[in-house]
């Protein structure tokens, strides 16, 4: 037997977190669908955690491309007239993802035996998140499942697209200021103190930037464990923090108060909102299930999901969702009066559509502006580090140069 921790939601739409013991995680997640439960994650704990991972065919390793080409290809498949368990079977037969081999392996199985495909989708939580889950069956009850899967690919498309622009955008400047740290650590630790010692020879009245570059020197040369240490400590500190509420909490609000790229951040966030949310309810799902999706998608940044839970708790008793998300004060004024005007001409869709093509385009201008910028101001920075340490060293040499022709 083995414990299970679970995150369900009811008939109601209320979620709730337990935790049940059973012989594996198949029979957990048989005994919650059986109470009638919508079960939006599940796993063992820490003792029961290499099982789990068995249960669910590796879980890890799935990427989002992969998932992407799942959806489209399934979606044409179905489109084709190919009978549900056959596309199943040929993109399982098929997949290079092992993780994602096995779970269709086990969900053609489950289909075959009756189950429905978002039913059979539920068992793999590390692999379909609730957001598959309820596109998926959305797309069931109402008869358009190649539409869905349609849409799922083409927002995990979207959201891949977006990561890699970021990624793309960060890489360079990031691998230049690794690249240029590491030649300057080496500067100071192998080359100043070799100055140094020639310097000292002479008894030289060092100027202040020398004598500040070789301060740093010999506290790197001389103490570099203990500053190994220190920083080995405050990087575990920090990560014990971070594992806690109020470091999540701390995290989000650095993130978003960060100068020049705080609100970049936050932009990112608000068109995953709208994209998530706009996909969910072209799909048919309901706002109040949606709202809970949305609780998932956005787990790791506890400023949203807080307020995404406010917002579901005021959109359950009856209050319009443009006041729900208003009420928070999280989300910026242009949300919340385009989700008013949404709701005003019942268009909601097509105003969240609207919305987060025109924060996609914030993102995408922010990143063409940084990329444009970010190399000549590395330059100028690293340039200039490397500046003032060659004229530290280079300032002594004169004098020593000075010294000498007065001895002619």
């Amino acid at each position: 037997m083995g414990r299970y921790v679970y995150t369900v939601q009811d008939s109601r739409g209320d979620t709730t977190t337990g935790a049940l013991d059973a012989g594996d995680e198949n029979e957990a997640i048989s005994s919650l669908q059986n109470k009638g439960f919508f079960i939006l994650s599940i796993q063992a704990d820490k003792a029961g955690a290499k099982g789990a991972s068995k249960v669910f065919g590796g879980g890890g390793g799935v990427s989002g491309r992969d998932l992407v080409f799942f959806g489209e290809q399934l979606a044409t498949l179905l489109n084709g007239g190919v009978p549900l368990v056959r596309a199943l079977s040929l993109l399982g037969e098929h997949s290079e993802s092992p993780g994602l081999k096995a779970a269709v392996g086990q969900i053609t199985k489950d289909v075959a035996s009756g189950a429905s495909l978002h039913k059979a989708m539920e068992r793999h939580p590390k692999i379909f998140d609730s957001l598959w889950i309820s596109l998926v069956q959305a797309g069931e009850m109402g008869g358009q499942l190649p539409k869905a899967l349609k849409q799922i690919g083409s927002y995990l498309s979207s959201q891949e697209e977006l990561k890699g622009k970021v990624i793309t955008a960060l890489a360079y400047p990031g691998v230049l200021f690794i690249i240029s740290m590491s030649v300057l650590v080496f500067f100071i630790v192998k080359i100043v103190p070799t100055f140094a010692d020639i310097f000292k020879s002479f008894d030289l009245k060092l100027p202040a930037i020398t004598q500040l570059i070789i301060f740093i020197s010999n506290a790197l040369v001389h103490n570099l464990m203990m500053i190994l240490i220190g920083i080995a400590g405050v990087v575990f500190t920090l990560k014990g923090y971070l594992a806690t509420e109020a470091g999540q909490f701390g995290k989000a609000r650095f993130m978003f108060s960060i100068p020049f790229f705080g609100d970049f951040l936050k932009n990112i966030q608000v068109e995953r909102l709208l994209t998530t949310l706009c996909t969910l309810i072209e799909s048919g799902v309901s706002i109040l299930n949606a709202i809970t999706v949305l609780e998932g998608v956005f787990t790791s940044n506890k400023i949203f999901e807080a307020a995404l839970r406010g917002v579901k708790s005021d959109v359950a008793t009856g209050k319009s969702i443009s006041a729900a998300f208003k009420k928070t004060g999280v989300f910026p004024p242009l949300v919340v009066e385009m989700m008013w005007m949404g709701e005003e001409s019942g268009k909601l869709p097509d105003i969240l559509s609207t919305l987060s093509v025109f924060y996609r385009e914030q993102v995408d201008q922010f990143i063409r502006r940084f990329t444009a910028i970010i190399d000549p101001i590395m330059v100028v920075f690293i340039g200039g580090i490397v500046g003032v340490i060659v004229l530290s060293i280079f300032m002594p040499i004169f004098q020593l140069s000075q010294l000498g022709g007065g001895g002619g």
